[in-house]
This record gives C-alpha cells, structure tokens and sequence, in this order.
C-alpha cells in the first residue's frame, strides 16, 4: 500500500484538505445510527476523499470502535449503492483482485473484464492485484487464467500479467519501424499469422511507442492496424488485440466507449460500470467525461443519474435526517 497520498491531475478525485481520519470515522458511524442511515453523510465523505484517505479512515474506525468500517457500511446500505461503496473503500488492487475472481468464478469467463484490467493497468499495479489476489482466493492469478482460458487468448492474458511493459515516453522512431515491418511480416506479408510476435510487441513496448508503430504500419500497409487484426485474427485474441490498440491510441476514449457500452442495449451492465468509474475517478476520468460528452452528445452524469441509480432504495433502513436526494459524486459529473 502507498505510504503517502497522490493524484493525478487529471482525475475528479483530489485529496481533501483538512482531512482527519477520525473526524470522518465519526461522522460515518453516527451517519448509521438510529433507525435510518444519513447516506448524504456517507457519500460526502467517501466521494470526496482519495483511496488512500478512505484507508486511513477505514484504520481510524477500526482504532475508535474496534469494527470493520466496510461491513457496517454494507449492512446498512443495498443495491447499486452498496457495490459503489464497497468498491471506494478496498484499495485498488483488493477491488482489480475482486472484479478479476468474479469475472472467473463459476462456468464461463468474461474476457473482456480480464482484458480490460490488465491491459490497462501500470506495471506496479499488475503486481499489487496478483498479490492481492493470491491472498484472497489461495491461488495465484496465474493459475487461474490457465486455468479459465486458452490458446493465444491466454498466452496475451499471461504475457500482461508479467508486468513488463516500457513505462518511458520516448519514443524511439527507429525501433518503430523496425517493430512495424516485423508486424506486416508476421501477418499481411504472410500465409498465417505469427500471433507470438504481435503478443511481444504489443505487451512489451510503452503505449507512445506502439502509436508510433501503428503511424510506421500504415506508412507500409496503407491499412490501419486495426484493420489487419480484424483480417488476420479471432474471437478472445481479437478482441484482446483490439482493444490494446484501442487503449494505446485513446485511453479516455477507450473507456469512454467501454462506459457508453455498458449502458447501452436491453441491460446495464451495472458491474462494469461501477468498476469503471471506481479505477478512474483518480486516474483520467476528466478526459473520460470529455470523450464520452463526443461520443454519445450527452454527459456520463446524465446517464448514470437515470440507469445506475433509478428510484430503488439505497438503503437496507429507511432514510431519515435528509429529503434531498442523494447524489454520486466520484468523478460522475
């Protein structure tokens, strides 16, 4: 865990000035007295406070009251609420651990949550959510992608989780070119497609790189890369293949569409959503409000407003002590 508070500029997140730990510790736990809970209180604090302040807080309640502050808080809250919560208050690699043992838990595996996470997560972070969940489930994450998935899909899936990834910004426009011919050799320039080749390029070069040899591709192929990987490849492994792509040219973009798809169709894909929001709220979810409003002509706070929280009860009491609604505020706006 981080032993001091960061953020990044582009997130909506911020530290809280003046934050004391168990100020906050208090007021959560007199927010769930009585017969009802205050959940105005409760989203105050938790969406304007970092992760590492909400662990400070957790650690504060636990010192003041000897309870488990994310326990009292899901006994007193349900539905979409509840997972939000819940969500805020693990650190982000417990929560990353979580929503991967749930996208392989029981028959079937939801590949596209395995891609997303780590595919997009720094070379430190992939570490601190295999540890984490190793720890929770007795089993490392390594095994249980080999277990659940196959082929080329799971041979991108374990290249990923190495943890090897260029995190520089230069770009060495050599080398680019050098990467780029090596692609249209391994698929255009080829009966079948040497995947092992696209696998280390695309999992081990830094993502300012990869734009430059996307830039190298065309200038060789006059075809988007894209569009290679569409002809060339399949299934999970296209998919896989696409969205890095799509993440190295646009990550606010990437997971604006990624939002606009989980509320769109006959369902809300609610998990997707939360999860989502929870990763980027102190990451990039600045640039994500600004791509979705292109995308979709209408704000991520308006669509969230209306699927994710409708008229439900975001309580398991009835409310008391406030009639104005309640509103979100991690990065939804």
């Amino acid at each position: 865990m981080a032993t001091k508070d960061t953020y990044n500029a582009r997130g909506t997140v911020k530290p809280s000035p003046g934050f004391n730990a168990y100020h906050d510790a208090e007021n959560l736990r007199n927010s769930m007295k009585g017969l009802g809970t205050d959940e105005d209180v409760i989203i105050d604090i938790l969406s304007n406070r970092t992760n590492f302040q909400r662990q400070q807080v957790i650690k504060a309640f636990k010192s003041s009251y000897d309870q488990n502050l994310i326990d009292e808080l899901k006994s007193e809250l349900g539905g979409n609420f509840e997972d939000v919560v819940e969500g805020l208050m693990l650190t982000p690699a417990k929560f990353d651990a979580q929503q991967l043992n749930y996208a392989m838990e029981g028959a079937g595996t939801d590949e596209h949550i395995l891609l997303e996470i780590l595919a997009t997560r720094t070379n430190k972070q992939i570490y601190e959510l295999a540890e984490a969940y190793q720890t929770e489930n007795a089993v490392s994450l390594k095994e249980s992608i080999q277990c659940d998935n196959a082929g080329d899909f799971e041979n991108l899936l374990l290249a990923l989780l190495k943890g090897k990834r260029d995190e520089s910004t230069v770009v060495d426009t050599s080398l680019a070119k050098v990467d780029a011919q090596e692609l249209f050799t391994a698929g255009e320039d080829r009966w079948g497609t040497d995947e092992t080749k696209f696998i280390k390029v695309f999992c081990r070069r830094s993502f300012a790189h990869l734009r430059k040899v996307f830039e190298e591709y065309f200038q060789i192929t006059n075809k988007d890369v894209e569009d290679s990987i569409k002809d060339e490849m399949s299934g999970s492994f296209q998919m896989g293949m696409l969205a890095l792509v799509q993440f190295a040219k646009n990550p606010a973009g990437y997971f604006a569409n990624k939002l606009y798809e989980a509320m769109s169709g006959a369902g809300t894909d609610d998990r997707g959503l939360i999860r989502i929001i929870i990763s980027r709220v102190e990451v990039d979810m600045m640039d994500i409000k600004i791509e979705f409003f292109k995308l979709c002509g209408k704000s991520l706070f308006s669509y969230i407003e209306v699927i994710l929280f409708p008229k439900e009860s975001r309580t398991k009491k009835t409310r008391k002590k406030t009639s104005r609604k309640p509103r979100f505020r991690s990065g939804s706006q």
